[in-house]
């Protein structure tokens, strides 16, 4: 585990010397390429997907996909963030949660956590008892410790629920 933790770490090093342009629908080049082989190794376009460096409306689709499961604004632009968290396979700059917390991202939680099919609870921002079980359940189910914090360890499981799309 020790390995694939600096691993992790030595991936979010580089995605942070990224230097990489904004990309969107129509956007065209080799930035687009490197975007599609990204979005192939994390299986948001197939496996055949052919690599032509455009930007259209497909591969938008599936970066909005990919979005939304890294608990990025899902608006289909290729941005520092999104880039970061496609090189690294991991949600970025996600906070620490537990038990009290309040806020939007609280509420991106419930709404991960509802996706995964183990929340049931309003989407209240609270981050409350009912909240701290459903954190507990997925941590369990991925073999994390179930202590009801959400960190960087619960946040990459999460992303890798299967959800509704």
């Amino acid at each position: 585990m020790q390995s694939t933790n600096n691993q992790s770490i030595q991936s979010q090093e580089f995605a942070a010397q990224l230097n990489k342009p904004v990309l969107q629908l129509g956007s065209k080049g080799n930035d687009v390429k490197e975007l599609q082989k990204l979005l192939i190794r994390w299986n948001y376009l197939p496996n055949g997907f052919s690599i032509d460096g455009s930007f259209s409306k497909y591969v938008q689709q599936a970066v909005t996909a990919f979005q939304y499961r890294m608990f990025l604004k899902s608006d289909g632009i290729v941005g520092s963030l999104t880039w970061k968290a496609l090189y690294t396979g991991a949600p970025v700059n996600m906070p620490t949660l537990q038990k009290g917390s309040q806020g939007e991202a609280v509420k991106t939680l419930q709404r991960a956590l509802r996706d995964a099919g183990v929340y049931f609870g309003a989407m209240d921002g609270i981050f409350g008892e009912v909240t701290v079980a459903a954190v507990r359940t997925i941590q369990k189910n991925s073999g994390l410790v179930a202590d009801g914090i959400v960190g960087n360890k619960t946040w990459y499981a999460l992303s890798k629920v299967n959800a509704r799309v």
